[in-house]
Formats: C-alpha cells, sequence, structure tokens
C-alpha cells in the first residue's frame, strides 16, 4: 500500500515532487521513491505491508518501462510463477514487482491479469513517451488528475492536496460543486469539487501522451445474468464466496485486524477472518456519554462468539469541532456523512494498537441489497426515481432550493442540476429497476462516497483497509441473485442474513437495521457544543449560491425543534464551509 503521484509533460522542479511526497507521507511513512526524467516523473511514498524489505518503487523493466502502485494484489505468487516461467525475473517479493512485466507482456490488457484493489501509474519509454494509468474494479484505490491541453502535461495523484500543491491545477471550486455536493453528499462519477481536476473512474484504463492527449477506456461492463435459486443454496454460495475471499484477504506480512460496528456485515466479516487469524483483534467505536445507535454491545457479542480480541474506541464529541478541519482536510473535498469523524477516529485507534491492515465490511448494502431507499424504490410508482435521489441527498431537493439564491437556482435551471443529472442515468438504465439502482450505486455512489472516505481517512493513520465485498467473486454473485434474494417487502440483504446464520450472533441477526454514523440530531441540539460551532461557522463566508436568511431560519429551526433532516443540513453546510475556507487560504497563498 502506497501513495504515489508524478506527471508527463512539463518538468517539475525537484522541490515540488518533494512537496507532493511530503503532503502524502501519512498514507506512506516507511520509505519514500522516485524517479524522474526530462519531462517526466513518478514517486511514491510506502506504507509497507508485503516483502517489508523489498518494495522499492519505481518498479523497473529495463529503462524504459518504470511503475509506482497503491494497493494490494492478492494473487501476485501466482502472477510472479507465470511470469518467471516466461523468462521474467524478479529481485523481491512485493506485489507490485510483478506489473513491469506482466504490461511488458500482456500490453494495456494487463489489467485483466489483476485481483486485487490498485491505482497504477506506467511511465512506457520505449517510442513516444506513454503514461498509463489504471484503477481496480471497484474503485478502492482513487486517482485523481490534471490534465492541461495547452501545456500538454498531465498530472497524478493519490490525494487531492497534493495534486493541487503543483503548479497548474487552480484551487477554485467549481461553480456546480455546491449542488452536486448537497445533492448527493459528494460528487459522484469523474468530477470533484474543483473545477481543473477529475477523478479516474473505476475499472479504468488511461492512455495518455503530449501528441496524442488523454484517452480513457472503461473496461467493458460485465452481464450479470440471474441464477435461479433458492434462499437456503443462495445463502450457503455467498459464505462459501465469502469466506473464500475474507481468508485470501489476510495475506500480509504484518499483523491484520478488523473492523466490528455491531452490524451484519462487518460481523459476518470479522467471524469469517478469526476462523483464519485466531484471536483477531476486532475495532469499535462508540461514543463518550449516552447517545442514540449505540452498538457497542453488538460488537462485544460478535468479538466474543468469533474469539477475537475487542478493542472499544470512544470518541468525545466536545472535541469534534476541533477534529473537523483536519477531518476534511484529509478528505480533499467535502463529505457530508458525519461517519467521516467516526471513520478518522476510528483508524486513528487501529493505529495506536499497532495494526496496519484491518478488513471492513464496506459495499454489503450496496450489491446485496441493503438500504432502505432501494427497498422503497422497487415498490414505489412512477416517481421512484426522483425519491430514489432524493434520499441520497444531504439536504432534500425543495429544502436544497429554498436554501439557494434566485441567481444560483437561474445558473442550475441553465446549465442543468445534480438531481436530473441522476434522475436520467437512472431512466436510461435497466428495465430491471434494481439492476439500474445496483448499477448506479456500484459505478457512481460507492467508489465516490465510501470507497474514497474510507481510503483517505484509513490512510491518514497509514492504516490499509481490505473490502472482502469489493472481490470481484462476491459482487458478481450479489448481482446474479434474483430480486427477492436481495430484497423482498420488509426484508433486506435476505441472502446475506441467510450466509450469516450461524457465524453471526442472533441478536445481530433479529436486530432492526440502523445507520453506523454520528448522532448528529441530539449533537446539534441547542445548547451543545457543535451547533453554536456551526452558527459562528455559517454566520459568514457566503459567495452568492446560499441564501444567508435561509441558512439562519434552518440553525432557529434545529435548535427550537431538532431533527434529522435539518441536522444533516446543517452539518453539510458546515463541512462545505469549513471546506471553502481551506481553500481560500491555500489559494491566497498560491497567490502570494
Amino acid at each position: 500500500m502506497c501513495r504515489i503521484y508524478g506527471h508527463l509533460g512539463g518538468n517539475l522542479a525537484h522541490h515540488h515532487l518533494r512537496a507532493v511526497s511530503a503532503l502524502q507521507r501519512h498514507g506512506g511513512p516507511d520509505a519514500r521513491f522516485s524517479a524522474a526524467g526530462d519531462d517526466w516523473a513518478l514517486g511514491n511514498n510506502r506504507l509497507a505491508i508485503i516483502d517489508l524489505d523489498g518494495g522499492e518503487q519505481p518498479f523497473k523493466l529495463g529503462r524504459d518501462i518504470q511503475v509506482v502502485f497503491n494497493g494490494e494484489l492478492y494473487n501476485h505468487k501466482e502472477l510472479r510463477q507465470r511470469l518467471h516461467a516466461l523468462g521474467y525475473v524478479f529481485h523481491d517479493h512485493c506485489d507490485g514487482n510483478v506489473l513491469p512485466a506482466l504490461y511488458h507482456h500482456y500490453g494495456l490488457d494487463f489489467v485483466e491479469h489483476l485481483d486485487g484493489m490498485y491505482a497504477v501509474a506506467i511511465i512506457d519509454l520505449r517510442a513516444e513517451p506513454k503514461l498509463v494509468l489504471a484503477t481496480d474494479e471497484a474503485g478502492m484505490k482513487p486517482l485523481y488528475y490534471h490534465w492541461d491541453r495547452r501545456h500538454r502535461q498531465l498530472y497524478f495523484s493519490s490525494e487531492l492536496p497534493a495534486l493541487l500543491s503543483v503548479p497548474g491545477p487552480s484551487w477554485e471550486e467549481s461553480i456546480g460543486g455546491l449542488d452536486a455536493y448537497l445533492t448527493t453528499k459528494t460528487p459522484f462519477g469523474e468530477q470533484t469539487m474543483f473545477d481543473q481536476v477529475q477523478v479516474l473512474p473505476r475499472a479504468a484504463t488511461a492512455v495518455y501522451t503530449r501528441d496524442g492527449g488523454l484517452k480513457i477506456d472503461r473496461r467493458a461492463k460485465r452481464d450479470f445474468p440471474v441464477v435461479p435459486t433458492d434462499l437456503e443454496t443462495a445463502g450457503q454460495r455467498a459464505q462459501y464466496t465469502l469466506r473464500t475471499e475474507t481468508h485470501r484477504l489476510a495475506l500480509a506480512d504484518v499483523p491484520i485486524s478488523t473492523i466490528t460496528s455491531g452490524g451484519l456485515d462487518s460481523s459476518l466479516v470479522t467471524a469469517l477472518l478469526a476462523e483464519k487469524v485466531p484471536h483477531v483483534h476486532a475495532f469499535n467505536i462508540a461514543y463518550t456519554g449516552d447517545w442514540p445507535f449505540d452498538e457497542k454491545r453488538y460488537a462485544r457479542e460478535v468479538a466474543r462468539l468469533s474469539g477475537a480480541r475487542y478493542h472499544q474506541i470512544e470518541a468525545d464529541p466536545a472535541e469534534f469541532p476541533k477534529l473537523m478541519d483536519e477531518v476534511v482536510w484529509h478528505l480533499g473535498q467535502p463529505n457530508a456523512d458525519p461517519i467521516t469523524l467516526s471513520t478518522y477516529l476510528l483508524f486513528q485507534g487501529v493505529s495506536e494498537a499497532g495494526f496496519k491492515v484491518t478488513l471492513s465490511g464496506d459495499a454489503a448494502d450496496e450489491i446485496f441489497g441493503g438500504y432502505g431507499r432501494i427497498k422503497k424504490a422497487l415498490t414505489d410508482g412512477d416517481g421512484w426515481d426522483r425519491n430514489y435521489v432524493d434520499a441520497l441527498a444531504a439536504i432534500p431537493s425543495a429544502t436544497r432550493n429554498a436554501l439557494y439564491t434566485e441567481d444560483y437556482r437561474d445558473y442550475l435551471r441553465d446549465n442543468g442540476s445534480e438531481f436530473d443529472r441522476i434522475v436520467g442515468q437512472l431512466r436510461a438504465g435497466s428495465s430491471d429497476r434494481l439492476a439500474a439502482i445496483t448499477e448506479f450505486e456500484v459505478d457512481q455512489r460507492l467508489p465516490a462516497y465510501h470507497l474514497r472516505r474510507v481510503d483517505h481517512l484509513s490512510m491518514a493513520h497509514s492504516v490499509e483497509v481490505r473490502l472482502p465485498f469489493c472481490q470481484t467473486s462476491v459482487t458478481d454473485l450479489a448481482r446474479s441473485l434474483p430480486t427477492d434474494l436481495r430484497v423482498r417487502g420488509d426484508e433486506v440483504k435476505r441472502t446475506l442474513y441467510a450466509a450469516a446464520r450461524g457465524l453471526v450472533p442472533d441478536s445481530v441477526l433479529n436486530r432492526p437495521k440502523q445507520p453506523f454514523t454520528l448522532p448528529i440530531t441530539a449533537m446539534l441540539a441547542d445548547g451543545q457544543p457543535l451547533l453554536g460551532y456551526a452558527r459562528d461557522m455559517l454566520a459568514s463566508g457566503h459567495d452568492g449560491r446560499l441564501d444567508p436568511q435561509a441558512v439562519e431560519g434552518l440553525i432557529k429551526t434545529q435548535a427550537a425543534n431538532p431533527n434529522d433532516e435539518s441536522a444533516l443540513a446543517i452539518w453539510s453546510l458546515l463541512i462545505h464551509r469549513i471546506w471553502t475556507r481551506q481553500i481560500t487560504c491555500q489559494g491566497e497563498r498560491r497567490a502570494a
């Protein structure tokens, strides 16, 4: 696991490369490597997980093929054996060292042979210098880039602040970014909050040359023909597939831990990992005081049943205002889910306990049909798609539009809103409603909203997160299930519940689903420090897109009658305000 960066075209000074590396050192504190030519550079900050004494990057094949890599390749041993038989020589056992030979032998099809999570960058100097970038099937490892067409330069990095530190890309926010953020809690697809920075989509290979420009190819979407089966058989298949992948993901030369929230998904991963790693350490986060959504008793029971060693991390809500600036900075752009603070503190606790690797249950809801909005969309009438998109929002459409100024509403009418874009995409999707929703969840929401958040906040503490539910075999199995084996009536994730029986405590299986999040409605009640902080922060800094009086009215409503909708709206605006203050400061520093 690493942080990577580089460019083709231009000539970054040595101090610029060092600055990019320094801004990502938290994600790779064990070593720093780089290489550069006349108009290119590659660099990496290493978090040593496999072959602790090897792993020097860029990995090279002669002088003409050089590779930097962020992630883990779970099939690297098989690939090394195959390539060795073809005559290639390897000087260490690090997983990424197979990449130059794999690219040399298979060309751009090298990604078809990779099993794991990855962001790869290759400089190929054999003819016209070429930069190749590639991301994994799920989008677990983000890769941001800035393409300067006029000067024929492309820069990339694992994190936004690092990329924006080089000359060229602007810290200026996209005008439509606020609407995209408030509509979906963070920008989806290839867009970011910055006008001049994009993110490479999942399952993508990009090729850049100075003369040919940038060409991005998405790997062909796989078909998921429905496989008729019964619930018991589906549960057995899901359990077997998850067990196989969870055990494979236990490969490391450092100790492995697990996240146990007390919900179904992480509990099942913990139980399966404990079969492979006896007395595995399991981590849970809770909050000091008496708050809603406390899951620690369930997490303790999961750990006890599976034989895991339980660690309880407790966060003090009184400290949250001091923490928010740091969390927003590591994310690089706003994410309105209050879970960001919990996630940051959880991985801090994992790191402080001495672990570099942990497994989590993320992505189960997207592929097995676990969200209430999915269940509702399957029974809604003609307006299901609009209701579904509104359920994604940080602020529902009616409230959102009331918060915008008339000028900003005019802009969105002229240029298109994020709401209308997503509704149009859903309507253009499969006639099978669950298939269309799942495609959107997996392709758009999961990488942007979940996986980048997990990546940035774990690597902020030098922790690698592995995700069994993102493994291709698990995703393919889930998406081949008939609708009623995923969602039926009020039942969600039916196959996953069947898979967990006998492995997970009945108390977890039978409890109502609840969000793993920060209880912000209670924390933003009148008299709580968080509401006072939000009131102070939102009293200034409006840029013509938000109506100050409408924002003030929202805060008054929450103080008089705390409720989930206004609490999340205030939280979302607060996160955006913190972020805009950060980018304004950075822009001013650059101008100076």
